[in-house]
């Protein structure tokens, strides 16, 4: 093996083993003897109308803040990237969980709301992100035009990870399927700070996997967003023109898709993405 390989693979353990460990032990921080008050507020009813902390979120973005700080082979500028693009978009989704209503939904109907001089909790969430995205693109592109296109795709995956968090475990398994290729791809190539990149989200959504199968906790706003944040991160570092200009169209397609179709009913419809959702998961009432 290469020496650049072996080095990646090294840093890739390190920081899928940092995340998993640090986004445990946050977990169990976060939700053992929790007051009445931070319980009430963490928690939601989930699609089954049983209730549900969101303190799982928090843990992932503890964990993978932990883990970009700590995990080697990462030069510092992307190391920042990491934790503005994670912690930041991390921050503003544990707003819209803690102080988000339901009377706006959608990235249009909180645009709309906006138009209209109503500051909803998601439009500063997403306007926010916007902001992060292109803090972190900032740190790890080259000129304007990068920029740009590497800031819309961070904050768009960071939007669009959020909108497969409605059933147990499917916006984490959605991070596995679209992040494993990344690492894989980093690996083969022999660059170990984009494996290691790649490894510090799927380290920690792997370690809490277990909870949100069991639909004991989900991820929300504050760890769905910085899972797909960090992934499109991933993306935009170690892609080329073509390939980011491919990723920011998808994620941008699906997102307007989510608009007018429900992922939910979708994934049900085919055997094949249903038997994926459903895998690991309590049967359906």
């Amino acid at each position: 093996m290469p020496a650049s390989r072996a080095r990646g693979l090294l840093y890739a353990l390190a920081g899928a083993a940092i995340g998993a460990v640090a986004a445990r032990a946050a977990y169990t921080a976060f939700t053992r003897n929790r007051p009445a008050e931070l319980s009430g507020r963490w928690t939601r009813k989930n699609h089954r109308g049983e209730p549900i902390t969101l303190l799982e979120g928090p843990a992932f973005v503890a964990g993978t803040g932990a883990a970009a700080a700590l995990t080697p082979g990462l030069p510092g500028r992307l190391r920042l990237a990491t934790l503005v693009a994670g912690v930041g978009s991390g921050a503003l989704g544990a707003y819209d969980d803690l102080y988000g209503t339901t009377s706006t939904k959608g990235f249009k109907g909180h645009l709309t709301a906006l138009t209209r001089g109503e500051v909803t909790s998601g439009a500063v969430k997403i306007l926010g992100i916007g902001a992060t995205g292109l803090a972190a693109a900032a740190l790890v592109s080259r000129g304007p035009v990068d920029t740009l296109v590497n800031g819309a795709t961070i904050a768009g995956a960071a939007n669009l990870a959020n909108l497969f968090d409605l059933r147990p475990g499917r916006a984490i398994k959605v991070g596995l399927l679209t992040g494993g290729p990344l690492l894989a791809a980093s690996l083969f190539r022999g660059s170990p700070a984009s494996a290691a990149l790649a490894a510090v989200p799927l380290g920690a959504a792997a370690a809490l996997l277990p909870e949100d199968l069991g639909e004991r906790a989900m991820l929300g706003d504050a760890g769905a967003n910085a899972l797909g944040a960090l992934l499109g991160l991933a993306a935009v570092t170690q892609l080329g023109r073509p390939g980011r200009y491919a990723v920011l169209g998808t994620v941008m397609a699906l997102t307007a898709a989510a608009e007018k179709v429900s992922f939910t009913k979708v994934i049900a419809g085919n055997p094949v993405l249903n038997r994926l959702d459903m895998l690991g998961r309590r049967p359906v009432d």
